[in-house]
């Protein structure tokens, strides 16, 4: 019976192999092994639950949810502060927003606040301190010469470049011990979530009626 056993285990490890090989879904590993067994031998449409603390209470899986998303942002400026001391970076906004300048290129001040999803009053500290320190200026757009534009300098690409190394390694350490895979998986469901969330953010509501109007969105 343990012959036949190991059999069956090998003959299992070489069917993962085969089928992995073809989309590289899981880790070549113990871990990505046991994740592909998992997803191959629950019945569709059940979902296995994870437990967590005060499960067992009541608590809910929604606040399990907000709770390690409020863990999470809080761990990434813990890290962004590492990465930033002893720069000439006083917030983590300051090279967040320079970042967004880089890649996407010049915007207007609304633009640039919008995508890093400020209130207007915070972002335009942020963008200012940016012009002060001569890391961006405010130009006339190309497109339309009434309208002004923000734009980094190359002063702030040098700032930029000089802390880019440990900015790189807080984003890799934010991610941990998550697989491939399981960042592929990560980034479906944020993008998924933020994109409900920013359907909602776009929409201007005021804050006393925000809650009713996100809540009523579910449905």
């Amino acid at each position: 019976m343990e012959y036949r056993l190991i059999i069956d285990v090998i003959n299992l490890v070489h069917q993962f192999e085969l089928e992995n090989h073809k989309e590289a879904v899981y880790s070549d590993d113990v871990e990505g092994f046991k994740k592909w067994v998992c997803s191959t031998t629950i019945e569709p449409g059940i979902v296995a639950e994870p437990k967590w603390e005060g499960k067992e209470n009541g608590r809910s899986l929604d606040s399990v949810i907000n709770t390690f998303i409020v863990h999470m942002n809080r761990y990434a400026k813990y890290y962004s502060k590492s990465a930033i001391n002893g720069s000439a970076f006083s917030t983590q906004e300051d090279f967040i927003y320079l970042i967004n300048l880089k890649a996407f290129g010049a915007m207007s001040k609304i633009e640039l606040i919008k995508k890093n999803v400020h209130d207007k009053s915070a972002g335009i500290q942020i963008i200012n301190r940016l012009i002060q320190n001569g890391w961006a200026e405010q130009t006339h757009s190309e497109v339309d010469k009434r309208s002004k534009v923000i734009q980094i300098t190359p002063a702030g690409i040098d700032v930029l470049e000089k802390q880019m190394e440990k900015i790189r390694k807080a984003s890799q350490v934010v991610t941990g011990n998550l697989t491939y895979a399981e960042k592929m998986d990560l980034i479906r469901l944020l993008s998924k979530l933020d994109d409900f969330h920013h359907s909602i953010y776009c929409m201007n509501v005021e804050i006393p009626e925000l809650l009713d109007v996100a809540y009523s969105r579910l449905s």
